[in-house]
């Protein structure tokens, strides 16, 4: 049963020779001639596409029709099946069978019966414990400390045997490998009394020939013992950073030993971590293509290229046709054929070829494009060979996206340039550890994560080095969502060589096993549109002879230097007989760490952050950073009370205490659930006054919560302004650390572990926009953003006033104004702050729209003191009621529900403003392009009528079948302030013996929230979920001065 794995493949990095059985490369002129009719008869070629894998990865094709013919004559379909059911498991120490028993004579009982139970398979070994309640939540209150951790427990303790069964009987001429993509940390497996060891090493895939030891019968054994890995180190009583660092050792993830944000892991995520498969095919395979598109006369001309392996298995010569067909998604189950071609080859016996097929030629081909600057245009390139005489033996598909990516330093700010497709991209994004700390991995969850970050405006995330290299599911969702991608590999400056006291310092012990993994990522990874950079690690370079390998690996190729040698790029078919496709990568640049070329000071000193709350104007001043890209950023992330109640005791649901100095400054005290869970405070004794408490002392857990969405929202949004303000004249990019946090941690984050946003996750959002009105808290200038390639011309900014009273003393629309591409312009002075009657706090609101026909471009509101001041006012505005309509329309198909929530402030406004103002937010895609050629989520189709209850203190109007509207009555005249939505089921909060239970469902897409209304403006909120099987599905509607929680079940 042989075994292959990154190890026993030549590295990609050197050019190799197009075998003689290819045919020739045709130049590009040649390419270019063929006679215009060919070229538009294939275009015109649709067909009904057969849905291939949706979250595709090494093989993603469904059988064919004669593979099809073989399974139903008793051959398996040529294919993938993935082994993600069934599983049992079993700590090692507990079971006595050795695993030639377990697959032989004496395999457990499918009734799972002590010791054994029901595996998390992918998943951990702490993920098994929890799913079987042989452990508590450890991400809930300070259940985590109850779990041994494995230093205490020994390694044994958390080796464990996983098992299941699979059918497969190939036939005569099929062979069959079983895969594993990732297992942590080493294991051994058997397979019906065959066993065979899985080399150590988190991030490798490993690959087993398991044709000759499968059953005639087709009934298969599998059993496998992981162990975890071989450093997992000691927690220190203090905490910190990665622990002792001992994990540093092994080429694993490095966060398990805990962090400033993060409880150890007990098992270091020890388990079979990703995805197993068996894959059948016939007497030939195809191995890691690589897909890499060229471009030439201004992107007018676009080369697909491709180099893969194919081995052949059998010991007889193989004479194939390889065969290669790339569509593109005009409409659901519809696409258009680019091209599709075949190419005769032979293969010798029990050999691998190296195998380049001709570039394929593409005339204007739609371009893959960043959120906010363009469609995220995805091709289906599908490669199948068949044997002759046997059918097809083996295929393989990816989404694919035609981009270019540079990046370079750029000379007048010195920050890192990123450029996709010619066009410089401002970067804003953030930091990415992962998902879930117990690698619960999900497809589910990882487009939930990324259409969250494509929905905040971002654009880029950076995969941080102490974290995974993430999974081919969540790139597949950042190419549909269009975020583009900074990997790391496993270093972090903490515990490779930075530490206190000082760790690792010459990295892992085996740096061979380290540059093995690493090469075998990046094949795993290299064909998706939004990978856009390789980084060697996180606030440290990787040791010398690493560093210098993965510089050689990931070396550009001629086609992609930025400064090229020649003006005509594309004579380079005629000049360089190297395709592209036959490096490693090749077509993006590495960056040796974190901190280095064009990020932060560029040289390696400590000149990220800061991470904690800041007065929101300090974002503005050209004082606050130094340096052109700022790779981390971090500031406060308390989630809404539910949250907290949710994933804590009730002895965790007491807010801080507020110890006021002797200076005026208030030093926070969390009780010690929230120390535990790395609670950073909204106050920094001697720098920071307590932005909490700027709204007025906090009452309770609910209060302080409302309060601390407040302070998030302004705190973010101006994080992004404050950045953006300096657009290309300072900065080239900025990255938040962290969007989210793999666990119930209360710092650094937009939506919290069970998935339900903060406000600074819409304070992002808004700011984000890739056309954007912003209010400078430093000048107080009004600034126009344009980041797109167009000039923004015949648009103008309305700017309105707003007091606590419900009137409006100051309103202004500017003159027609022009924004150059990729600019921000300085427009005029807010003058309301110096004005004579000027109010202590007020409400300003920013629209920018168009002339032509009012439409609004942007929209920004924001509440606002005079300096000196607070926002103690606010206190007593809660108690207005303030008249709203709010209409809905909903759809639903199976469990997911869309609806269409509209919401109206009833007040009226002054006369004279009615008038002329721009009275409704109708915004038309105010987070730029999300469209992505095709829909992640499913399409629902509108089937009927909406609510069978509407709550207390309201007058319902129906307009039609679908719609209905309620009218909230008020007597006040004013601005709707902080209003969100939630959606929960219809079940109570207070279960038996007063037990919280959580209500909320979650995760719910909302195209905004915590939203203001002045008087006479209306909106559109569209929400998107799934309901639980038998639940009752609720909106409510909630807010800062308006506390009725209407209540619309479905």
């Amino acid at each position: 049963m042989p075994v292959s794995s990154a190890t026993s493949l030549p590295p990609l990095s050197a050019p190799r020779p197009v075998p003689t059985s290819a045919p020739r490369p045709r130049d590009a002129d040649a390419l270019s001639s063929q006679p215009p009719k060919t070229r538009a008869r294939r275009r015109r070629a649709l067909t009904h596409q057969q849905h291939t894998n949706p979250f595709p990865s090494e093989r993603g094709i469904l059988p064919s029709k004669r593979s099809g013919e073989m399974a139903a004559a008793g051959a398996p379909a040529v294919g993938k099946r993935v082994l993600d059911t069934g599983w049992l498991a079993a700590r090692s120490t507990e079971v006595s069978l050795t695993g030639v028993d377990l697959t032989t004579t004496h395999p457990p009982s499918t009734a799972a019966a002590a010791p054994w139970m029901h595996a998390a398979v992918p998943g951990t070994v702490l993920g098994t414990l929890l799913k079987n309640k042989l452990i508590p939540d450890p991400f809930y209150g300070l259940n985590n400390e109850a779990i041994i951790d494995i230093a205490d427990s020994g390694r044994e303790y958390y080796t464990f045997w996983f098992f299941t069964t699979f059918q497969c009987a190939p036939a005569g001429n099929q062979h069959v490998s079983l895969n594993f993509r990732a297992i942590n940390y080493s294991a051994e497996v058997y397979i019906n009394g065959h066993k065979e060891v899985l080399p150590k090493g988190m991030f490798r895939r490993h690959t087993l020939d398991i044709t000759e030891v499968l059953h005639p019968d087709g009934t298969n054994l599998l059993a496998v013992l992981v162990h975890p890995p071989d450093h997992p180190g000691t927690i220190p009583p203090q905490g910190g950073q990665g622990g002792d660092h001992e994990i540093g050792k092994d080429v694993a993830t490095q966060y398990v030993e805990g962090w400033d944000w993060m409880c150890p892991i007990r098992d270091r995520n020890t388990g079979i971590w990703d995805e197993v498969s068996i894959c059948v095919t016939g007497a030939v395979k195809i191995t890691d293509p690589h897909l890499v598109s060229t471009f030439h006369d201004d992107f007018k001309r676009s080369y697909l290229h491709c180099a893969l392996q194919l081995e052949n298995k059998s010991s007889w010569l193989a004479d194939c046709t390889l065969k290669i067909q790339v569509s593109a998604e005009l409409e659901e189950d519809i696409c258009l054929v680019e091209h599709l071609q075949s190419f005769a080859i032979s293969i010798p016996p029990s050999s691998v070829l190296e195998y380049t097929i001709p570039p394929l030629f593409f005339y204007k081909p739609n371009l893959w494009w960043p959120n906010g600057m363009g469609k995220q245009s995805l091709y289906n390139v599908e490669i199948s060979v068949d044997v002759k005489g046997l059918g097809e033996s083996d295929a393989w598909s990816h989404y694919f996206g035609f981009r270019k990516i540079e990046s370079t330093i750029d000379n007048s700010t010195g920050g890192r340039i990123f450029k996709v497709n010619g066009e410089p991209i401002f970067i804003r994004g953030g930091n990415w550890i992962l998902s879930d700390g117990l690698l619960r991995l999900t497809k589910k969850r990882y487009m939930t994560d990324i259409k969250f970050h494509a929905d905040m405006n971002f654009n880029m995330l950076r995969c941080w080095g102490g974290g995974l290299a993430e999974r081919p599911d969540f790139y597949h969702f950042c190419d549909v969502y269009g975020l583009m991608v900074w990997q790391e590999f496993w270093i972090t400056g903490d515990v490779d060589g930075r530490g206190d006291p000082v760790s690792n310092p010459d990295g892992p012990l085996d740096h061979a096993l380290f540059l093995l993994c690493a090469r075998d990522t990046v094949k795993l990874l290299r064909n998706h549109a939004s990978l856009a950079l390789w980084v060697g690690g996180n606030e440290q370079v990787p040791p010398v002879d690493i560093n210098r390998a993965l510089k050689n690996d990931l070396k550009l190729h001629p086609m992609f230097s930025s400064n090229p040698k020649t003006k005509d790029q594309g004579k380079y078919l005629y000049q360089d007989s190297t395709d592209p496709s036959k490096y490693l990568d090749g077509t993006r640049v590495y960056v040796q760490g974190s901190m280095w070329d064009g990020f932060a000071d560029g040289e390696g000193d400590f000149s990220d952050g800061p991470y904690e709350i800041q007065y929101p104007e300090s974002f503005f001043k050209d004082s606050f950073y130094k340096y052109g890209f700022n790779p981390e950023v971090g500031n406060v992330g308390v989630p809404v009370a539910a949250t907290i109640r949710a994933t804590m005791p009730p002895e965790g649901w007491s807010i801080p205490i507020f110890r006021k100095g002797i200076d005026g400054y208030i030093k926070e005290v969390p009780n010690p659930i929230w120390d535990y869970h790395k609670y950073i405070p909204y106050s920094k004794p001697g720098k920071v006054h307590d932005q909490i408490e700027q709204y007025g002392h906090p009452t309770d857990l609910d209060d302080f919560c409302e309060k601390a969405q407040l302070v998030n929202y302004v705190q973010y949004r101006a994080l992004l302004e404050g950045w953006t303000s300096f657009m290309w004249t300072k900065f080239t990019g900025v990255l938040i650390w962290k969007t989210q946090n793999p666990w119930t941690g209360l710092r650094g984050q937009f939506y919290d572990h069970l998935q339900d946003q903060t406000a600074g996750f819409y304070g992002c959002r808004c700011a984000a926009e890739p056309i954007h009105v912003q209010l400078n808290l430093a000048s107080y200038y009004i600034e126009v953003v344009n980041t797109k390639s167009d000039e923004l011309k015949d648009v103008a900014i309305e700017i309105q006033v707003w007091d606590l009273d419900g009137t409006s003393p100051y309103y202004k629309v500017t003159e027609k104004i022009v924004i150059p591409p990729k600019k921000v312009k300085k427009i005029m002075e807010m003058e309301y702050p110096k004005m004579k009657n000027a109010k202590p706090v007020y409400f300003l609101l920013l629209k920018l729209f168009r002339l032509s026909d009012k439409e609004v471009l942007s929209r920004n509101f924001y509440w606002l003191h005079l300096p000196g001041k607070d926002y103690k006012l606010l206190e007593e505005y809660r108690q207005k009621t303030i008249p709203l309509e709010i209409g809905s329309k909903i759809s639903v198909l199976g469990s997911t529900y869309k609806v269409k929530m509209s919401v109206q402030n009833k007040s009226k406004k002054p006369a004279a403003e009615s008038a002329t103002s721009v009275s409704t937010m109708e915004l038309h895609d105010r987070n730029g392009f999300h469209s992505t050629g095709r829909e992640a989520t499913s399409e629902v189709q509108g089937i009927g009528s909406l609510w069978s209850k509407i709550c207390r203190g309201t007058d319902v109007a129906k307009s039609d079948d679908s719609l209905r509207r309620v009218e909230v009555n008020g007597t006040d005249s004013g601005v709707a302030f902080f209003l969100q939505f939630s959606v929960h089921t219809s079940e109570s909060s207070t279960q038996e013996n007063n037990n919280y239970k959580d209500t909320r469902i979650l995760p719910v897409h909302y195209s905004d929230n915590y939203f203001s209304l002045t008087p006479g403006e209306k909106t559109t909120v569209d929400i998107s979920f799934e309901a639980p099987e038998g639940s009752k599905p609720m909106v409510i509607l909630r807010g800062w001065n308006y506390h009725l929680n209407h209540t619309m079940t479905m």
